[in-house]
C-alpha cells in the first residue's frame, strides 16, 4: 500500500523547493500546536520556519514570526512564503502576513491546508 499525496489533480503542484517550505511550515505548526505555521526562503536559498505566537503580551502571525527569524539572520529579500492555515482561500490570509511578505519583496505567497494540500497561491 502506498501513501497518497494530499495534493489532488486540481491542486497547484509545487516545485521541490516550495514543497520543502510546505514540509517545514507543517512541522513548525505541528510542533507548536499552533493555529498556523509558515516557512520562507530567502534569495540565498536559506529557509526559516515558525508558528504563530499567541501570548498575553505578544501576538505574531506565523508569517510574521518566520520573517522575523529570517531578518534576524540577515535576510533582506524573500523568494517564497508558504503559510499552513485553516483559511479556506487565499482571500482569507490576514493583511499582517501579506504586509510582512511584501516588506521583503516576496513575489509569491502559497496557502496550504493543515493536511498539506495547496489551497492556492497569490501575490502578497
Amino acid at each position: 500500500m502506498t501513501a497518497q499525496s494530499p495534493v489532488s489533480p486540481d491542486t497547484p503542484s509545487l516545485d521541490p523547493e516550495d514543497a520543502k517550505l510546505l514540509t517545514l511550515a507543517r512541522g513548525a505548526r505541528g510542533r507548536a500546536g499552533a493555529a498556523e505555521g509558515a516557512a520562507v526562503r530567502d534569495t540565498d536559498g536559506r529557509t526559516y520556519a515558525a508558528a504563530s505566537v499567541a501570548l498575553p503580551s505578544l501576538r505574531l502571525t506565523a508569517v510574521q514570526a518566520a520573517v522575523a527569524t529570517a531578518v534576524a539572520s540577515a535576510a533582506d529579500e524573500l523568494e517564497a512564503v508558504v503559510l499552513v492555515s485553516g483559511a479556506p482561500s487565499v482571500d482569507d490570509i490576514d493583511e499582517a502576513s501579506r504586509a510582512v511578505a511584501r516588506d521583503l519583496g516576496a513575489p509569491l505567497l502559497i496557502l496550504a491546508a493543515p493536511d498539506g494540500s495547496v489551497v492556492g497561491t497569490t501575490a502578497p
